[in-house]
């Protein structure tokens, strides 16, 4: 066990060589008369066998630091396969052992580090943000699939001059994005406006200096809070007019009452009554708005939903019914094609013009409830989903607000647009 050791072995090599020149150079001297001249003989005579003695020691050493040093270099470009089979003595076991340790914790970190950058990379692909790194020359050296789909129509990102693509785009973006920090702007996309906010930040990445934009589109957030604020307000004010009308409506019993015998004050009490009903009744439309509860989707075949509408509204049905059913509920999304029909009647549409048609979706379906009526105004496309607006002069101002808080509330969305011919088209897109 001793001599498995390279400093046993390194001290017994040079025992052998001193004792072999030793011995030589006695015999020499002896037959030389001269103890100088024979020292110096039997190291000459002595030196091939030293010389064979240290290559014959040294060979281990030589084939393990050779291996080392290889396998040092394929960790230097990242490979991290390469290993060394244990052999020589115990410092050389030692030392492959610790090479071989190094090169397992660095091929697990690498394969941890891939795992982590292809999680990372399948996140930053798939979130709706649009990301753009661009480096100090302004060229871009990352883009996920939102920033394809809005800048380039999905098309790579990766070596363009970011200035030279924006030269392309809507002056709101180019406008946006030139600009020194965060912003909010609108874009048009597919017919409907729609409101994103930038924000970029600077850091260095291998020791350039890089910068990322992030643009979200904030169009559904704020049509969500938007909707909150006017419940809000719609509260607010059915609670006032509610705590006016109760005694208003009571007075006006009485004071009827009073009045049996004169037939011009039970006229006026009478007409008081009559509108303090019809204020409460209109008052208790806007507050059903404002407690609208969560749907309570149950899955639904096409076909028995159609019949349930088709008993309340008349329309045309285009086209095929999907075969895949559909989750949703009911009784709301009832409400919102009655309505849809209904607006599509008044529109001075002809009853036989007036279609519904479903088409599946990958991601679930579109419904589109057509007329040939008079068609949208630029101001009702640009307000019709608001609450309080109609262009009815007995209309509430909730039936289009109602049904897009509907499809809102189902994850879904809902659009205006006017049709090439005349008439006007709603879209329903569920998930």
């Amino acid at each position: 066990m001793l001599l498995r050791s390279l400093s046993a072995r390194v001290a017994a090599a040079l025992a052998l060589a001193t004792a072999v020149a030793a011995a030589v150079g006695a015999v020499a001297g002896q037959g030389l008369k001269s103890v100088p001249l024979g020292f110096l003989a039997g190291l000459l005579l002595s030196a091939p066998l030293v010389v064979w003695l240290g290559m014959r020691v040294s060979k281990p050493w030589t084939h393990v630091l050779d291996a080392v040093s290889s396998g040092i270099a394929g960790l230097r470009d990242r490979d991290f396969s390469v290993s060394i089979t244990p052999t020589g003595g115990r410092e050389l076991v030692d030392l492959v052992t610790a090479y071989n340790s190094l090169g397992d914790v660095l091929r697990r970190e690498r394969l941890d580090i891939y795992q982590r950058e292809l999680l990372l990379d399948t996140v930053l692909q798939t979130t709706p943000l649009a990301l753009v790194l661009t480096n100090a020359a302004g060229w871009i050296v990352y883009g996920n699939i939102a920033a394809r789909q809005l800048l380039r129509g999905g098309r790579k990102l990766e070596g363009l001059a970011l200035a030279a693509l924006l030269e392309e785009s809507p002056p709101a973006l180019l406008e946006a994005m030139k600009s020194a920090g965060d912003t909010l702007f609108t874009i048009e996309i597919g017919g409907e406006p729609e409101v994103y906010h930038l924000s970029r930040r600077s850091f260095v990445l291998n020791g350039q200096p890089h910068e990322l934009m992030l643009l979200k589109q904030l169009t559904r957030e704020l049509a969500a809070q938007e909707v909150v604020v006017w419940k809000k307000v719609i509260r607010v004010i059915a609670h006032e007019l509610n705590n006016s009308l109760a005694p208003i409506r009571s007075l006006a019993h009485s004071g009827a009452l009073l009045a049996a015998d004169n037939a011009q004050l039970e006229k006026v009490f009478a007409t008081i009554s009559d509108r303090a009903s019809h204020l409460a009744t209109f008052i208790e439309g806007y507050a059903k708005f404002a407690k609208l509860p969560k749907p309570r989707p149950v899955p639904v075949a096409w076909p028995a939903f159609i019949d349930r509408i088709a008993a309340t509204q008349p329309f045309r049905l285009e086209g095929a019914l999907p075969q895949r059913e559909a989750s949703f509920d009911v009784a709301q999304l009832e409400q919102v094609m009655i309505n849809l029909l209904k607006n599509a009647a008044e529109s001075g549409s002809p009853a036989d013009a007036i279609t519904v048609s479903v088409h599946p979706r990958a991601q679930g379906f579109l419904i589109e409830v057509a007329d040939r009526g008079a068609g949208l105004t630029e101001q009702v496309l640009r307000d019709a989903l608001l609450p309080f607006f109609s262009t009815k002069s007995s209309g509430t101002g909730l039936g289009l607000t109602l049904c897009r808080e509907i499809v809102e509330a189902h994850g879904g969305r809902l659009t205006l647009a006017n049709r090439s011919g005349g008439g006007a088209v709603v879209s329903v897109h569920l998930p």
